[in-house]
């Protein structure tokens, strides 16, 4: 059986997630759960940057468009957020891109909007 990668990591990160949902509950607009993320990942000491820019690469070229993750965690992690009732393929696709772009394996996606729990995912590529 193989391990999953970065574990501990995408553990603290959901936990914090959770804390922040058990805090807010639902019903913010994404930028307020983002800079709760972001207090709550000072508070845990989890290494982070907020809206951090992709560059996209085509052939080797940088584009001048550009996306921007709502947090890139341990240098290594792309974070999507999302305040919806549920999540679809675009938002999917969304966080595949990001993970594409930065080549990174590993990304999270976590809704604050669901109106039962934190929803998350994982992606691994």
């Amino acid at each position: 059986m193989k391990e999953l990668i970065f574990k501990e990591e995408v553990y603290a990160i959901v936990g914090a997630a959770m804390d922040v949902y058990w805090q807010l509950g639902r019903g913010f607009l994404e930028p307020v759960y983002q800079e709760a993320l972001g207090i709550e990942f000072r508070r845990r000491r989890i290494p982070f940057e907020a809206q951090e820019e992709i560059v996209i690469l085509y052939k080797g070229e940088a584009l001048k468009k550009k996306y921007v993750a709502d947090f890139i965690c341990y240098g290594q992690i792309v974070i999507e957020l999302k305040a919806l009732e549920g999540l679809c393929g675009r938002d999917v696709g969304q966080l595949l891109n990001y993970m594409k772009a930065t080549r990174f394996n590993v990304g999270l996606l976590i809704n604050f909007g669901s109106p039962l729990r934190l929803e998350w995912h994982r992606y691994v590529i």
